[in-house]
C-alpha cells in the first residue's frame, strides 16, 4: 500500500512551495500533525472547488491553514472563505501563511467557536467544509441546515464536505460508551444519510469525506 501511496502522489500535480513548507512546519511544531489536509486531499478541495465555482465557504476548523490554502486558491479572486478555529494557539502559524499566499486577501480568519460565530457572519454559503470538533458535527449539521435557529447558512445547490467521517474506521466497531468522538461522528453520518433535503456520497479518501449537495 505504501508503494501504490507513493505512486498516486507522484502523478498528481504537486503541491506548491507555500504548502510544502506549511506541511513541514505543522509537522514540526503542532500536536498531531496528521490533522492536516495534506496533498491529495488538498488538491482534491481546490479541485473541487475550482468546478463548483462558490463565491462563498465556510471552513469550520482552520488547524494550520492548509486546506484553507488550497480552498483559496481554487477560488475566482472575488470569492471568498471565511476559517474558523477553536484553537487560538494555531492563529499566528495559519495566519502568517495567509498573509504569504498571493490568494491571502481572500481568507478572513475567525477564532472561536464556529457554533458561535458561523451564524454572526450573516452569509449564505455555496460551500463548506466540516473539520472541526468530532463531538460537535451534528450541531454543525443542524447549525448549517437551518434546524437550531431556523436560518439556514445554505442553499439549494450548496455543497458540504465533512472530513474525517470514517474516524480510522471506528464506525464499523464497538463504539465504548465513553467514546463521544465516535458516537457522534456516527450520529452524524445517519443525519445525513437519513436526510431527504440532501444526496450524498462517502469517499474513502484517508479518513473519508462525506460529500453533500443540498437539494
Amino acid at each position: 500500500m505504501e508503494a501504490l501511496e507513493k505512486y498516486i502522489h507522484g502523478i498528481t500535480t504537486q503541491e506548491d512551495n507555500l504548502l510544502k513548507e506549511l506541511d513541514r512546519e505543522t509537522h514540526l511544531r503542532v500536536v498531531q500533525p496528521r490533522m492536516i489536509s495534506g496533498h491529495i486531499q488538498g488538491r482534491l478541495l481546490e479541485m473541487l472547488t475550482k468546478m463548483l465555482r462558490p463565491a462563498n465557504i465556510l471552513e469550520i476548523g482552520t488547524f494550520t491553514g492548509y486546506s484553507t490554502l488550497c480552498f483559496a486558491a481554487g477560488l475566482d479572486d472575488r470569492g471568498h472563505i471565511d476559517t474558523i478555529e477553536i484553537d487560538d494557539e494555531l492563529e499566528t502559524l495559519a495566519g502568517s501563511f495567509f498573509k504569504r499566499s498571493v490568494h491571502g486577501h481572500k481568507i478572513t480568519q475567525h477564532i472561536g467557536s464556529a457554533l458561535d460565530i458561523a451564524p454572526q457572519l450573516g452569509k449564505v454559503y455555496d460551500m463548506v467544509f466540516i473539520d472541526g470538533d468530532k463531538r460537535e458535527y451534528p450541531d454543525y449539521y443542524k447549525m448549517i441546515m437551518g434546524d437550531t435557529n431556523g436560518k439556514s447558512l445554505v442553499k439549494s445547490g450548496s455543497i458540504i464536505v465533512a472530513d474525517n467521517i470514517l474516524w480510522y474506521g471506528k464506525v464499523v466497531q464497538p463504539v465504548p460508551h465513553n467514546d463521544l468522538y465516535t458516537q457522534k461522528i456516527i450520529e452524524f453520518n445517519e443525519m445525513v444519510a437519513q436526510d431527504s433535503r440532501v444526496e450524498n456520497v462517502v469517499l474513502n479518501l484517508r479518513d473519508g469525506l462525506n460529500i453533500i449537495r443540498v437539494l
